[in-house]
Formats: structure tokens, C-alpha cells, sequence
């Protein structure tokens, strides 16, 4: 299937007014909280008008929720091995806490005030998903849920909050932490 030249000149166009749309979101995210943020001067920034704002989104939040989901999508598909968090947790914590760092910018940006619950909440799902496809025996154990909500939300939340300290150690202390918690439940998963 081959595209004519008129079909991929507008495809260039979509991509280049998503693009703008995008960087002038991520421009106003970083200067505001996402609540203040109107279509009206997003579509001024992005220099389109909101109608064409509205051809792509349906509003800041969709926006917004699209860009996290990617964002996450990312993160997460860049982790070389996921099991890592359970079978050698302070290995596993540092390669997930530096595929984060990678984009630490753009997490800052999308997930900042408000929006810090949804990442850990985001986080707690993808990792857990990912988790339970490559080791399924712990799919079904409430205590290894809850103790993986606890390491996530709690080590990741502290990450976040830590990046400007120096990371290395940062990571180095919250994986030994992790490991601690870890190696209290981890030993065989209980079904309760």
C-alpha cells in the first residue's frame, strides 16, 4: 500500500500541529498547574485555533493523559528486566528508578501537583502488569500486592521527591530499603 504524495504531505501536516500542540502544552505545564491551563491559550501558543485543538483532543485532560500514557509506555518498555524488582530488588529498583531518570524532566512537567497520584497510581499498574506476566505465581497473593503498592508508591514517590539530592545515592538507599521490605514478604507468595 503505498501513500500519494497529497496523503502524506497531510500526514506531515498532522504530525507537525500535534507536535506544536504538544510542545506549547508541555511549554504551559511547566509553568503552571494543569487546572489553569485553557484550550484558548494552548491553541494560541501552539499558533492553531481551537477548533483544531478539538480535531485531536477533547479537552487538556485528554491531552494530558495521552502524553502520561506515552510517557509511562516508555518508561516501562525500557526496563531490559522487570523481574529484577523481586529477584534482586536493589538491582531491579535501580533499573527502574533510572529508566524514570531518563525522562525525569518530562515527569516533573506531566506529573507535577496535582497530577503526582496518577503517576504512582499509573506506575503501580504498569509494574504490577509487567511483573505478573513474567512471574505469574505472585498474580493472585494480596500480600505481595500490597507490599508491591508499598514499594512503589513509597520508593518512587521518595525518588521523585529526591532527584535533587545526589541520585546515585538516592537509588543505592532506596533499593537497600526495598530490599529490606521485600525480603520480610517475598519469600513464597501467600494467597489470603
Amino acid at each position: 500500500l503505498k501513500l500519494s504524495k497529497k496523503e502524506t504531505a497531510m500526514d506531515l501536516r498532522i504530525e507537525r500541529t500535534r507536535r506544536s500542540i504538544i510542545n506549547a502544552f508541555i511549554e504551559l505545564r511547566s509553568a503552571k498547574n494543569i487546572e489553569k491551563i485553557t484550550v484558548k491559550e494552548l491553541a494560541e501558543k501552539a499558533r492553531i485555533n481551537k477548533a483544531t485543538f478539538y480535531q485531536h483532543y477533547h479537552d487538556i485532560y485528554d491531552l494530558s493523559g495521552q502524553l502520561e500514557d506515552e510517557l509511562i509506555r516508555n518508561v516501562i518498555n525500557s526496563i531490559p528486566d522487570p523481574e529484577l524488582i523481586i529477584t534482586d530488588t536493589p538491582k531491579g529498583f535501580a533499573e527502574y528508578s533510572s529508566a524514570i531518570l531518563s525522562q525525569s524532566g518530562l515527569f516533573h512537567i506531566l506529573f507535577a501537583g496535582s497530577r503526582r497520584t496518577v503517576l504512582l497510581e499509573r506506575l503501580d499498574y504498569e509494574i504490577k502488569k509487567l511483573i505478573y506476566e513474567k512471574m505469574p505465581q505472585y498474580k493472585d497473593s494480596l500480600e505481595f500486592d500490597l507490599l508491591f503498592t508499598v514499594l512503589i508508591h513509597g520508593t518512587f514517590d521518595a525518588f521523585l521527591t529526591h532527584t535533587d539530592k545526589d541520585v546515585a545515592q538516592v537509588i543505592d538507599i532506596l533499593g537497600n530499603i526495598s530490599n529490606c521490605l521485600s525480603l520480610i514478604h517475598i519469600s513464597e507468595p501467600t494467597r489470603r
